[in-house]
């Protein structure tokens, strides 16, 4: 089965590193799904970016927490996308709020509740104001232009296990 194959790919990736993170925290719009919630309708089904679901899959196998970090205005719709992608119980926090903090809010409320440092997190996101911010916190950070790719996986990894950098908001390399 082909969800298999690209899930599989996302363990490999994984293997590939003696250390991984204990949390690894994504942005939703235009990093998980390629649209705003704020432009849909709970009634529609969404979708994911083509390997986001497999990493997800892969990062849960692995044991891996994983939390949501979003700026989304409409809360109700991005949970109920979470529900309809399956996904929604894989996070151990969802901080889905209107901030104007480049989400440093959004980190400090899931540091206290997961007590997970942040130089032990990895965060992908799409727009390089909140990487900047968040990078600054001590949290490897990866800059996405079309999702969360294997080669974003693969670039994050690495980052983390070189440990943190003042300047790991490098934009995302092609698969």
């Amino acid at each position: 089965m082909g969800d298999e194959k690209l899930k599989n790919e996302a363990m490999e990736i994984l293997g590939l590193f003696q250390v991984l993170p204990r949390l690894v925290v994504f942005d939703l719009d235009y990093t998980l799904w390629p649209f705003y919630c704020e432009c849909r309708s709970k009634r529609e089904m969404p979708s994911m970016y083509p390997h986001c679901k497999d990493i997800l899959n892969a990062l849960k196998d692995k044991g891996v927490k994983m939390a949501i970090a979003s700026r989304s205005p409409t809360r109700d719709i991005a949970e109920t996308f979470l529900d309809k992608l399956g996904i929604k119980s894989m996070f151990v926090a969802q901080e889905i709020f209107s901030s104007w903090s480049h989400k440093t809010e959004h980190f400090k409320k899931i540091q206290q509740k997961t007590q997970i440092p942040f130089d032990k997190m990895l965060f992908f996101d799409d727009e390089n104001r909140n990487i900047e911010a968040v990078s600054q916190m001590g949290v490897t950070s990866i800059l996405v232009n079309n999702g969360v790719t294997f080669g974003a996986f693969r670039q994050g990894l690495t980052e983390f296990s070189q440990g943190p950098t003042p300047s790991s908001s490098k934009r995302d390399k092609k698969k």
